[in-house]
């Protein structure tokens, strides 16, 4: 029986004795079923696969380019460690560099990276233009000691201001707009928002934030963006309303309504629908966003006169010195305690104080709110 070989491809019986076939480069297999070995089907199959292996051959960034550049960094353990929305917007910042990637890197300089900015500020906004300074910084400043770029180009360049036109994003939410927010929200999205808004927890940590972190009374966890610990104390407010958390199975303290945990774009998802349906009631203003909680926690306890150092501790936002992020472990619960109640009590104070509405509110019927 005349054995058939094909380059590239590798022909072979498993251990059950039927015969298998797959491309050695990218490991697709070939449906012998389909096209049996030997005929014109598998023939032509065999090379449909080995076209395909060549077009993304062609598309994979080449040696000694700015694509080249960014594919290394990706592969870093610097950028794998990243948060996930992090690596997202990367992504993105790639994608919007993709028209230049053979760019060699011998022409790369600071004028250079200085026009793309300035085109990209034109083209995606000011905002996502200073994205891809920072990413470009850190393609840079990861590729330098592997001897791929001889410096970083992306450093001197200056990142572009928000226009004065234009509103703050991630704006504090205003007491009548919570009130309306959680009387309209369902339980399972109403509690991951009291959870947000009673913590100031970024909305990809509060998601994730399992059973076992939550101990004695506090929230311990590290902050997925900066890695930065955290021990927030669970207020009233705030354990009320994880009381009437629907049961669920999930390892996370939230779950969808499947009882399943979140994903970030799942809550995103129902967020938009459930903030969009609000607007066009009159209910709410434009601009309410979930990572706006953690500026209202943030805003509240400045204005209630606490200093930053502890708002920031709260938050877990970077210490000012290495030893102080070595001590935090030891005081921060009990220090944040009084953060919390400081919050818990202004919280309380400006519900009293805010007129009513002119539009009424009404919870859904047997549903207490936190």
């Amino acid at each position: 029986m005349t054995q058939v070989r094909v380059k590239g491809f590798k022909i072979f019986k498993d251990r059950h004795g039927k015969q298998r076939c797959y491309h050695r480069e990218t490991g697709h297999k070939v449906d012998l079923a389909r096209a049996p070995i030997g005929s014109a089907e598998f023939f032509a199959e065999c090379e449909t696969i080995r076209a395909v292996a060549e077009a993304q051959r062609a598309k994979a960034p080449k040696a000694g380019t700015l694509g080249g550049l960014i594919q290394s960094y990706f592969e870093t353990e610097h950028y794998q460690n990243l948060a996930e929305a992090t690596r997202r917007d990367y992504r993105k910042c790639a994608d919007f560099l993709e028209p230049i990637r053979d760019t060699p890197t011998h022409v790369i300089d600071t004028p250079l990276i200085a026009g793309i900015h300035d085109k990209a500020a034109k083209k995606i906004g000011w905002r996502r233009a200073n994205m891809v300074r920072t990413l470009l910084s850190e393609v840079f400043r990861y590729n330098i000691p592997k001897g791929l770029v001889s410096a970083n180009f992306a450093k001197d360049v200056i990142p572009k201001r928000r226009p004065r036109d234009r509103a703050y994003a991630n704006r504090p939410w205003t007491i009548e707009e919570r009130d309306a927010v959680l009387g309209k929200a369902k339980p399972h999205v109403r509690v991951a928002l009291a959870l947000m808004m009673n913590t100031g927890l970024d909305p990809s940590d509060a998601l994730r934030l399992r059973k076992d972190q939550v101990d004695d009374g506090t929230i311990w966890g590290v902050r997925g963006k900066t890695g930065e610990e955290v021990a927030i104390p669970v207020s009233p407010t705030l354990q009320a309303a994880l009381d009437r958390m629907p049961n669920h199975k999930a390892e996370t303290v939230l779950s969808n309504s499947r009882g399943e945990a979140w994903t970030y774009n799942g809550f995103s998802t129902v967020w938009h629908r459930f903030k969009t349906a609000l607007e066009k009631e009159g209910l709410i203003e434009k601009g309410l966003t979930l990572k706006g909680l953690r500026h209202t926690v943030a805003t509240t306890l400045r204005e209630a006169g606490l200093d930053e150092r502890r708002i920031a501790d709260l938050l877990g936002q970077k210490t000012p010195s290495m030893a102080r992020h070595y001590s935090r472990s030891a005081n921060l619960a009990d220090k944040n305690r009084e953060t919390m109640a400081t919050l818990e009590e202004e919280n309380r104070r400006r519900a009293e104080s805010v007129k009513p509405s002119q539009k009424s509110v009404k919870p859904d019927r047997n549903e207490d709110q936190p």
